[in-house]
């Protein structure tokens, strides 16, 4: 397969001239719904999930399919069974990728600040996109997709986090909030010089491709 890391936490995976988009929000330009027919969401926060740019991928690609959680479902009423809704423990086919559903719950913001729900996909048994939440998908994953800045997390949580989950290798998602130090800050306590996690981790560039399964 084939990774392409877009705006904040989406990204694109490829394989035998198939697309699969994971989560192309508000923060994420329209680009990169170009040429897919899957669509995975993760949950409801405009970061993740754009209800007019799906709306318009629909309308012009009308093999365009979308997986997500009931919440979302409710919100693209008029698509009839162009959208899925999935949770926890679903496993289906998108495109001809392999998609196993794993998590329930949004990490917790703060306890004043009501939880949405918040699903993982793990793709082809490889590739796992855990959405807002540091959920542990119970099975081995190649590939981590790391949400490395949030209002939920610390980078402490994360080191233990990626410890868990121990995949090859981690990239960071979720990181549109973050300045060049920031990032030199995250990576640096993730990478060599920090406390070790077991796992080569990068940061992609938007547009930047990697092979990963």
């Amino acid at each position: 397969m084939q990774l392409t890391k877009f705006g904040h936490a989406c990204v694109r995976v490829e394989k035998d001239g198939r697309r699969l988009v994971i989560d192309p929000g508000g923060l994420t330009g329209p680009e990169a719904l170009d040429g897919a027919d899957a669509v995975l969401v993760t949950h409801e926060h405009f970061d993740h999930f754009s209800e007019e740019t799906l709306r318009r991928a629909a309308e012009c690609n009308p093999r365009l399919r979308i997986w997500t959680n009931s919440a979302v479902t409710e919100q693209l009423d008029g698509l009839g069974t162009r959208v899925t809704a999935v949770g926890d423990g679903t496993a289906f086919t998108a495109d001809g990728f392999d998609v196993q559903v794993h998590g329930t719950w949004h990490e917790v913001i703060h306890p004043d600040i009501p939880r949405v729900t918040n699903v993982g996909f793990l793709i082809d048994g490889a590739l796992f996109h855990p959405g807002d939440a540091l959920t542990v998908p119970g099975t081995s994953v190649d590939t981590l997709l790391l949400p490395v800045h949030a209002p939920w997390s610390t980078t402490g949580r994360l080191i233990d986090y990626v410890r868990e989950v121990a995949p090859r290798d981690a990239y960071a998602i979720h990181d549109g909030a973050l300045n060049d130090i920031g990032t030199a800050m995250v990576g640096g306590l993730l990478g060599e010089n920090g406390p070790g996690i077991a796992a080569r981790y990068r940061r992609l560039a938007p547009g930047e491709t990697v092979r990963v399964g």
